[in-house]
């Protein structure tokens, strides 16, 4: 993203730092980009609402025709307040779990939303809550692989789905209960490596025209997904072309093993939100340790933006790019450390993946000046915290030059709101 275009000084005078600013343009051209991949008939895309949940991305995800898959119940509600239909003729939110927490169970019953069932015990859950309707069941097909160690999507020490041998034992209660099985899915992951991406989508279409013969009811096979980003500059850059290509081939051959049409479902994650946003912090200080026996020192570029905005950093070291804005920003560069005003060591945004201190280079800022961190779209505002009561950042939305804010700083009051002495 070009930072010149945005007033982002201006912007962090109003609303205060640190802020996230999402640029409506590129938003509204990666959803345009996943409108004209699913186009061919018998396709259909799933925003996941856990990557990014502002109502603003909801609203111009159901513009641009994109499904829903929902992992809570109130991730099912706000779906419904973005004006996403609810019912599952057709089944455009979807709630995708591996057990019913807080109001889930209630929010599929009373919106009639297709439940994908990670766990044979949510059937019995359904049951015994009086559901009557269709499901979907997820499968683990035994492989998988997040970006990262950490998100082990897949394979026999993944939590998530039911694993594919014993995918008929979870049929057999759906058929006992009266649940139509009408959908299969799985997630796989992205993979580290691009060419793994593709092989997993393709060996997913094959694990699934075998089940398909089991549930001749479903019309629909979720393929999950996860299309890669580039967060590295120079990184490639994913082939949507050649995503399509693989996905037309996986629909007409589910089609025709099945004996009727068959819908093919993805889910691209971070891929239409990441790259549309920007973590801005202001810096605090420079300073330095030195180096001794324990090691060798740095120089800490402190900034009040910390995990609790973005904790992607601190839990797998994912790499963000990361530039200044302001007086400094025309020096040599240097190699830092940014650190971020939380009491943790893992307070760092410069990590690499075995959470060791990888210091960039970037030029010597003021205090004052801003830090900005680069593609912070997907899980970013979607999984910050209060952690030691500071309030979540403003969400701030960028669109044909003009900036709105659409999630306001959260405030002490907002924080102890549901603070209460009731007697149980």
């Amino acid at each position: 993203m070009d930072l010149t275009q945005y007033p982002l000084m201006e912007i962090a005078e109003k609303a205060g730092t640190p802020f996230y600013l999402y640029d409506g343009n590129i938003l509204r051209q990666k959803f345009g980009e996943l409108a004209s991949l699913t186009q061919p008939r018998g396709l259909q895309c799933r925003f996941a609402v856990k990557a990014n949940s502002a109502r603003k991305v909801l609203e111009v995800a159901n513009e641009d025709g994109m499904w829903i898959d929902a992992v809570s119940g109130n991730e099912v509600l706000r779906a419904k307040r973005a004006g996403f239909a609810m019912g599952n003729e057709p089944p455009v939110v979807m709630f995708t779990a591996d057990v019913f927490r807080d109001n889930a169970l209630a929010a599929v019953i009373e919106n009639g939303v297709l439940p994908n069932v990670g766990s044979p015990g949510m059937i019995r859950e359904l049951a015994e809550a009086g559901y009557r309707g269709p499901i979907a069941l997820r499968i683990n097909p035994g492989f998988g692989h997040g970006h990262v160690q950490a998100c082990d999507t897949g394979g026999p020490s993944s939590k998530h789905g039911i694993w594919y041998e014993d995918h008929a034992v979870a049929g057999a209660m759906a058929k006992d209960a009266g649940f139509p099985v009408v959908a299969l899915h799985a997630h796989v992951g992205t993979g580290p490596q691009i060419e793994e991406f593709d092989r997993n989508m393709r060996h997913l279409a094959e694990v699934f025209e075998e089940l398909m013969a089991s549930y001749p009811e479903a019309d629909a096979v979720n393929l999950g997904g996860g299309i890669p980003h580039a967060y590295r500059p120079g990184a490639r850059h994913y082939d949507l072309a050649n995503y399509q290509v693989i996905l037309v081939e996986a629909q007409r051959a589910l089609s025709e093993s099945a004996g009727r049409q068959v819908r093919v479902e993805i889910e691209p994650g971070r891929y239409p939100v990441a790259g549309m946003a920007l973590l801005v912090g202001r810096v605090k200080d420079v300073k330095a340790t030195r180096t001794n026996q324990k090691g060798p020192g740095h120089e800490f570029i402190m900034t009040d933006a910390g995990f609790n905005d973005l904790i992607r950093p601190a839990m797998y070291g994912s790499y963000h790019a990361i530039s200044i804005v302001g007086k400094g920003a025309s020096r040599p560069l240097e190699p830092f450390v940014v650190a971020g005003p939380l009491c943790e060591s893992g307070d760092v945004f410069t990590r690499d993946e075995h959470e060791l201190l990888e210091p960039r280079d970037l030029p010597r800022p003021e205090p004052g000046d801003l830090v900005v961190l680069h593609d912070a779209g997907a899980y970013g505002a979607a999984m910050s915290s209060n952690y030691v009561s500071l309030g979540r950042a403003a969400q701030v939305y960028w669109q044909d030059g003009r900036a709105s804010l659409i999630s306001r700083r959260e405030t002490l009051d907002d924080i102890v709101a549901r603070e209460c002495d009731e007697t149980l």
